[in-house]
């Protein structure tokens, strides 16, 4: 893909606000970077050391660091600093190298939009979500659009919210359906609420030794074997603080992993126990694969929403995601504001 981009245009300017940066200097700079020179910082930001980016690009190791002098002239600023570990970004840096990827996101964008069209779709649309969203009102988003627009095409990612915003900020994805909560990114996000609180539930398999019991209480699951969230994740937080107001230990025999898939088979296979929200299981209670033992955990969670970001237009095919997804969320969540 590097060298597709070398052999596009010699500047670009993005549609996502990517030439709004302001050096320290009073006097104004240029707002556009050769395509080079944004494949430079992105490539050093990731190898941390000039001859390595020079080589990923096909480059000497003289003509990279010609460009990462021009870049830093034309900025009046020093983009990056020599440590141990190797270059490490300033923090005018950073926000360069940021732009840099949704600069280089959204040429690589336009050449799959491209390639669609000309194998006869109309665009594609790349979408995150986490669990519950993912299996219940993202389908049936999917499903309703292509019913309407069938040469469409919908890439579908699921994964945690932090990783879901990282990608939608970097331009890797056009739309996710999450929770925001690093307030530190919000002012680069726009957030429609579509669902409050999630319910979670403690669900096994149908034939677990427990499913026979009337009442099973929290103190009766927590020497179960568990499967947790990975380390970091909001459900994971969650959970290890419900233990400690409960006054339980927390599991102490436990698998991580956030595919649902792995879960969901795991429990089936096993005497295993996962907390998982209720809407995202339903399918496998129905068919007798699965069975909730505790309803309600007090977890507050919250609500998830469309997530989009400020001041980037977006294509057809995720202008037609968002529609249907607000059309599903007004009818799946009536009593949740919606403010468009």
């Amino acid at each position: 893909m590097t060298a597709n981009i070398l052999r596009g245009s010699s500047a670009l300017r993005t549609s996502c606000a990517a030439s709004s940066m302001s050096a320290p200097r009073a006097k104004s700079v240029r707002s556009t970077l050769r395509t080079n020179q944004l494949i430079l910082l992105e490539q050093l930001d990731e190898e941390h050391q000039l001859a390595r980016a020079a080589e990923t690009m096909g480059l000497t190791q003289s003509a990279a660091s010609r460009l990462l002098r021009q870049i830093e002239a034309n900025f009046d600023v020093q983009v990056f600093e020599r440590q141990a570990r190797g270059l490490v970004p300033t923090r005018y840096g950073e926000v360069l190298i940021r732009h840099a990827r949704l600069a280089l996101s959204a040429l690589r964008l336009a050449q799959e939009e491209v390639t669609a069209l000309r194998s006869g779709l109309s665009a594609k649309a790349a979408l995150g979500a986490i669990t519950d969203p993912g299996t219940h009102i993202v389908p049936l988003a999917i499903a309703r659009v292509k019913e309407r627009y069938p040469d469409t095409l919908v890439h579908v990612e699921i994964n945690p919210s932090r990783e879901l915003v990282g990608g939608l900020l970097e331009g890797r994805l056009d739309l996710v359906v999450a929770r925001l909560r690093d307030a530190d990114s919000a002012h680069d996000l726009r957030y429609e609420p579509l669902a409050a609180d999630e319910p979670y539930a403690v669900v096994a398999s149908a034939t677990h030794p427990l499913r026979a019991r009337s009442k099973v209480g929290l103190e009766d699951l927590i020497e179960q074997p568990w499967i947790l969230p990975p380390q970091g994740s909001l459900v994971r937080e969650k959970l290890a603080a419900m233990f400690r107001q409960e006054g339980l230990p927390q599991p102490g025999n436990i698998v991580e992993a956030a595919s649902l898939p792995v879960i969901a088979t795991l429990l089936a296979r096993s005497n295993m126990v996962a907390a998982l929200p209720e809407n995202a299981v339903r399918s496998y209670c129905e068919a007798g694969i699965l069975t909730t033992l505790l309803r309600n955990l007090p977890l507050g969670v919250g609500g998830f929403g469309l997530i989009t970001r400020r001041n980037c237009e977006l294509n057809r095919v995720a202008q037609l995601m968002c529609a249907a997804l607000r059309e599903l969320g007004n009818l799946m969540y009536p009593c949740q504001e919606h403010s468009y």
